[in-house]
């Protein structure tokens, strides 16, 4: 074989290892990936908070989205009203978009587009009761 030849092969070699390892991730995330996309498709804005902010909406009655929790490392991800997010201290608006931003965040507060998308304990306070 010619040292061209040889190149190719290892190349080509190169290309299946590295196709195999997508496979796998993919495989393993057992949907996750579709599940976080769907969170974000129902969100307006994304925010990222510190540690304690989390600490205090968990404290509030919002609870982490199971999506965020199958992450590796974990990530706190909440749906909350503005009025909840304007109370947090260390917000930062972060991109809407499955980008490093937002998979670096650990604790996450996505604003919905339409507040029937919250989860029931926050749409009273958002609908005043109905």
């Amino acid at each position: 074989m010619t040292d061209a030849l040889h190149d190719r092969v290892r190349r080509m070699r190169e290309r299946a290892l590295i196709r195999s390892w997508e496979y796998r991730q993919r495989n393993l995330s057992k949907g996750v990936w579709h599940r976080l996309r769907r969170v974000l498709v129902d969100a307006a804005q994304a925010w990222q908070v510190d540690d304690p902010d989390a600490d205090r909406l968990e404290r509030g009655g919002c609870v982490p989205l199971a999506v965020g929790l199958e992450l590796v490392p974990p990530k706190r991800v909440f749906f909350a009203t503005e009025e909840q997010l304007a109370t947090l201290s260390s917000r930062r608006r972060v991109p809407l978009r499955l980008g490093a931003v937002l998979l670096q965040a650990g604790n996450l507060v996505l604003i919905a587009h339409d507040s029937r998308l919250l989860p029931r304990s926050l749409r009273k306070d958002v609908s005043n009761g109905v």
